[in-house]
């Protein structure tokens, strides 16, 4: 139970500081403000939690990524000027520019799944660290990584394409609301892929090693 209960307490928590709180503060402060200082009021609980929860878990990934790369931006837009259509339309270059490098990782024969779980496995050990990259010796394995690192690339770069659609065809309130929804869906369908994905390659590494010859 006490770990139910870490889980629902994280989630609520990530739920007030990315969702519930930016939208609360930009309608509470909007017609005192002005909507871009209300915007950038709003963005501040996700990048206080975004900070908190990175500096906890001192990880290497995707997720941690988007975090370091979501807190860089939002800090620099509060140096920086532009609309409101402007501020929105930059956080969601954040989510692009990752998705590229995804993609261009792929390209040229370094996918960058290889290269962050290659670092978690060093945090964790350097025998397993050292067992996971004699798997590179495999083409098969090789190819698998290339499919992950792409199918997050496209992912990143699709959940992007749609947030600027979003940017531009709705209110900043609604926008505020569905965009913390959009980035979580996306990260959860990718992961929910990323674990089948592994799953049926095992299955098949299994198999293989079970037959004759």
């Amino acid at each position: 139970m006490g770990f139910d209960r870490k889980v629902v307490g994280n989630i609520g928590i990530e739920v007030l500081a990315n969702l519930v709180l930016p939208y609360v503060i930009y309608r509470e402060t909007v017609h005192s403000m002005g909507e871009v200082h209300a915007l950038l009021a709003a963005s501040l609980p996700p990048i206080v939690w975004s900070g908190i929860e990175f500096a906890r878990k001192r990880r290497v990934d995707a997720m941690s990524m988007l975090v370091l790369a979501g807190i860089v931006l939002s800090l620099v837009a509060f140096l920086g000027g532009g609309s409101v259509r402007f501020l929105q339309l930059r956080e969601k270059l954040v989510t692009a520019i990752i998705g590229l490098v995804f993609l261009v990782s792929a390209a040229i024969g370094r996918p960058l799944i290889y290269q962050l779980a290659r670092a978690n496995m060093r945090r964790k050990s350097q025998r397993e660290a050292e067992e996971f990259e004699k798997l590179r010796e495999h083409q098969r394995f090789r190819r698998s990584m290339t499919v992950m690192t792409l199918v997050w690339g496209l992912g990143l770069v699709a959940e992007a394409a749609v947030g600027c659609l979003l940017v531009v065809s709705i209110s900043v309130q609604r926008f505020l609301l569905i965009s913390p929804i959009l980035g979580y869906g996306t990260m959860g369908c990718l992961a929910l892929w990323n674990f089948w994905y592994v799953k049926r390659l095992k299955r098949r590494g299994e198999a293989a090693r079970a037959a004759p010859g």
